[in-house]
């Protein structure tokens, strides 16, 4: 069964970049308009509108986009449950974590995983943690690592694999903030400490409680996406932020930071690895998962 055609527009479509998705692909970029010209042939519509800056879904496109997720998760999972029988369990299966993550608890995942299953390819990618279940949920990702949210989602299972603190943290050189210097910190000036914090996720949703709930208005200096870019940030004395402690710990900057005792304290982060329920019928993802203790 040919399904490079349902790759490629895949590809496309997850980078909206026909230099970005040929790269994926290992295509030219005229090979990959060709590919995708001949699939809109076929299907008699237009998948994607595109100008010399511009590439975006059509309507139709959209509509398609579920299809082939669904087409190629259906092919993988019948693929590899023939290749089970005869204990070959091959293909690729993608994961997305954090950078602090593939190398806090990828590692140790991916090794095991790797001497039993050489044959199968782990496509890693790296971002933002506050996306990482959404792009699970989206069907853009087959593993994540993530933090659990207050509320899981239906139809996502989720591991635990480690818990984090989730710390507020200043310049070393304290002196850089006045706002702070006092002798009780939870006696500072909060409303006026600037303030380095997540765009979005579940981090940001416990400091905007943990304000809420002292009736004060924080001001934010900067929104980030990333916790690596916090701690660089803090550590150049531009603000407080928060991040999960773990961050901080695998940091080169960690010397040029500090934790505030700052209470009440916030809610740890559960850290884990999170796929759908209905993935777990592929073999391979079933396998990386069986690894994992419940």
């Amino acid at each position: 069964m040919d399904t490079k055609s349902l790759k490629h527009f895949l590809a496309l479509s997850e980078t909206l970049h026909f230099g970005r998705a040929s790269e994926v692909c290992h295509l030219s970029t005229s090979a990959l308009s060709r590919s995708i010209q001949q699939l809109e042939e076929n299907l008699g519509v237009s998948l994607f509108s595109r100008d010399n800056r511009h590439v975006e879904l059509t309507e139709e496109g959209r509509v398609f986009l579920v299809y082939a997720r669904d087409a190629l998760d259906q092919w993988d999972t019948l693929r590899n449950s023939l290749l089970l029988g005869a204990s070959q369990l091959q293909g690729e299966i993608s994961v997305y974590c954090s950078v602090t993550a593939s190398y806090s608890f990828l590692y140790d995942l991916l090794r095991q995983f790797r001497s039993e299953h050489p044959r199968v390819e782990i496509k890693l990618h790296t971002g933002d943690p506050a996306v990482a279940v959404q792009r699970i949920l989206h069907g853009e990702e087959d593993i994540a690592i993530a933090a659990r949210p207050d509320t899981l989602p239906k139809g996502l299972a989720f591991r635990s694999i480690g818990l984090s603190p989730l710390v507020f943290i200043a310049p070393a050189d304290i002196s850089q903030l006045p706002q702070l210097l006092t002798a009780d910190i939870n006696e500072a000036n909060w409303a006026k400490i600037p303030m380095i914090l997540s765009e979005q996720g579940l981090a940001r949703n416990r400091v905007d409680e943990w304000f809420r709930n002292k009736a004060i208005k924080p001001s934010i200096y900067a929104q980030v996406s990333g916790n690596e870019a916090i701690v660089s940030m803090v550590s150049l004395g531009l603000g407080v932020g928060v991040v999960p402690k773990i961050v901080l710990d695998n940091s080169p900057l960690a010397e040029r930071v500090q934790i505030l005792p700052v209470t009440p304290r916030l809610a740890a982060y559960d850290v884990g690895v999170t796929v759908l329920n209905r993935k777990l019928r592929n073999p391979l993802i079933q396998a990386f998962w069986s690894q994992i203790q419940a």
